[in-house]
This record gives C-alpha cells, sequence and structure tokens, in this order.
C-alpha cells in the first residue's frame, strides 16, 4: 500500500513540475506572470472527465461539495494544487523510525 501511495505522490510531482514549467516558460515569454488554473489546465488535457467527476460528486456528495470547494481548488494555479497533492501522499506513505532506534528488538 504504501509503494502505491508513494507512486501516487510521485506521479502529481511529475506532473507539477510539468505544469510549473509551462507556466514558467510562459511567464518569460509573455514579460509577465501567467499561472495557469487547475481547470483550464485539466480541460486542456482531458475535457471529458472533469464533466464526469462533477456530476460524480454532485451525485454521491453533498451539491454543494462541488460549488464552493472544487470550485475554489479549480481556480488555484495547477503546479500548487498538484504539489499539494503530492505531498499530502507522501505524508500518508512516509513511515517514521522507531524511537529507540535501529536496534531495538
Amino acid at each position: 500500500m504504501r509503494f502505491i501511495l508513494k507512486t501516487i505522490s510521485l506521479i502529481a510531482l511529475v506532473i507539477a513540475v510539468m505544469a510549473g514549467t509551462i507556466d514558467a516558460i510562459q511567464s518569460v515569454s509573455a514579460s509577465e506572470p501567467v499561472l495557469t488554473p487547475l481547470a483550464v489546465a485539466w480541460s486542456t488535457a482531458s475535457p471529458d472527465t472533469i464533466a464526469l467527476v462533477a456530476d460524480g460528486i454532485m451525485r454521491n456528495l453533498h451539491p454543494y461539495a462541488w460549488d464552493p470547494a472544487a470550485m475554489w481548488v479549480l481556480s488555484q494555479p495547477a503546479f500548487a494544487v498538484l504539489l499539494a497533492i503530492s505531498l499530502f501522499f507522501w505524508v500518508i506513505a512516509y513511515k517514521r523510525q522507531p524511537i529507540a532506534g535501529r536496534f531495538t528488538a
């Protein structure tokens, strides 16, 4: 299970770095900061899945979970949201070292 969570974290981190790199390239070419919202990046990559996720959230959860919460997340920069997702899965998969050390029974 820890391997799967770390893999998800790594994939999110790679996509976040790619999104940040694209934003950096666009910022340099436009001579002003360009931050692509997650909704724009997601609709560019896979437009059908946004409607599928929205329908699933509104059907399985409360509709208020989509309107204020999900819409706020989708309006944030893509690289920041993906970095937060990567950190979340890494923290879940993290294994703490024993307090007494490595040579305990």
